[in-house]
C-alpha cells in the first residue's frame, strides 16, 4: 500500500502521501493521514497505520544539540528513540533475531531521510525520495519533473503512482517544513 514522496527545494522539505489502506484485495480510503507535522519534523509513512499512529502520537522526539551533526543525530538519538517508541507501542518485530520497524520519510533541518525496516537512515543525493508500493513510479515522475515547483512535482508523482499502482489512492495530503524553521 501507499506512496509517500518527498523532496528538498531551497532548504525546505516537502512531503506528500496518499490515503489508501490496503489489506489483500481490500481497499479503504483512510481519514487518518499518512503525512503529518510534529514539532520541527515532517513525516510520511508506509508499512503500517499502527506505526504511523505511534510516530504521530507517542514518539517523543529527541532534541539535537547545536554542535551535533544532523546525520549523526538521526542515526543515533532519533533512531534510538524511535526503536523504544515502537517497542513500547507493541509494534517492533523480531525477525531472525533482528529487530524490525517500518519504512517512512522524515524531513528535518532542511534534509530528507528515509528510515528503513532495519532502522537504517538513508539520504538520497538526488534531493528527492519515495517509499511504498508506488515508489518506482513516483521516483520516475519526480526525476522527469525536476524543474517544476515542489508541490506540483509531488502531486504529479502521486497521480502517476495512483494511475499505475493498485495500492495508491487519493486524496493526497502535503506538508512543508520551511527552511527558516
Amino acid at each position: 500500500m501507499t506512496c509517500i514522496v518527498g523532496l528538498i527545494d531551497n532548504g525546505s522539505v516537502h512531503i506528500g502521501g496518499d490515503s489508501a489502506g490496503v489489506a489483500g484485495h481490500s481497499l479503504t480510503i483512510r481519514a487518518d493521514r499518512k503525512v503529518f507535522r510534529k514539532q520541527d519534523f515532517i513525516f510520511g509513512f508506509t508499512t503500517s497505520f499502527r506505526m504511523g499512529q505511534l510516530l504521530a502520537h507517542s514518539f517523543e522526539l529527541p532534541k539535537r544539540h547545536a554542535d551535533t551533526d544532523v546525520y549523526a543525530f538521526m542515526v543515533t538519538d532519533f533512531v534510538n528513540g524511535l526503536r523504544q517508541c515502537l517497542r513500547d507501542g507493541g509494534y517492533a518485530q523480531r525477525h531472525y533475531e533482528a529487530e524490525r520497524g517500518g519504512i517512512f520519510l522524515v524531513g528535518y533541518a532542511g534534509r530528507l531521510f528515509k528510515i528503513g525496516w532495519d532502522y537504517q537512515v538513508g539520504e538520497a543525493v538526488d534531493g528527492f525520495d519515495a517509499c511504498g508500493c508506488g515508489q518506482e513510479i513516483a521516483l520516475g515522475a519526480l526525476f522527469a519533473r525536476s524543474h517544476s515547483p515542489p508541490r506540483e512535482r509531488l502531486a504529479i508523482a502521486l497521480n502517476a503512482a495512483e494511475r499505475f499502482s493498485t495500492g495508491v489512492r487519493g486524496p493526497f495530503h502535503f506538508e512543508t517544513l520551511d527552511s527558516a524553521e
